[in-house]
């Protein structure tokens, strides 16, 4: 896919304690921010989005609240794009393509790849600079 982030008209960045009750915040945040931004709520990609993106938020919850007190979920829209980030301060990027021929399962992460592709997404770990904390970016075709 290649809509590049910055071109992407609508945005909005959430940030929460790193606790079980992020996942549906971000979720239903999520939800108002496409019904704000005019996306229609019954297009097929929303509701594998919504998943994503909890199994994502849910990651960090179980994986980094150690070393992360805080999550932070960017979402971004266009017209024929949907993306979002899932922020935390935990050190280890996971191999998202791994997850998803890892014969053991990758859990949530396997969950996520294989949505993401059966849709024509792309997903990328990007490292802070600091190599302290990582977002995992999700774009999805809308």
């Amino acid at each position: 896919m290649s809509t590049r982030l910055e071109a992407l008209p609508h945005r909005h960045v959430l940030t929460l304690p790193t606790m079980p009750s992020a996942v549906r915040t971000a979720r239903e945040t999520a939800e108002q921010a496409l019904v704000e931004w005019g996306v229609n709520p019954r297009h097929p990609t929303i509701g594998p989005a919504l998943l994503i993106l909890s199994e994502l938020v849910t990651n960090s919850v179980r994986h980094a609240a150690v070393l992360s007190p805080q999550v932070t979920v960017i979402y971004a829209a266009g017209k024929d794009c949907l993306a979002f980030a899932v922020h935390d301060r935990h050190p280890y990027q996971p191999a998202l393509y791994g997850a998803v021929t890892d014969v053991g399962g990758g859990g949530g992460l396997a969950t996520v790849m294989e949505l993401t592709l059966g849709l024509s997404g792309t997903a990328i770990v990007r490292g802070d600079a600091d190599g302290k904390g990582k977002s995992i970016w999700i774009t999805l075709p809308l």
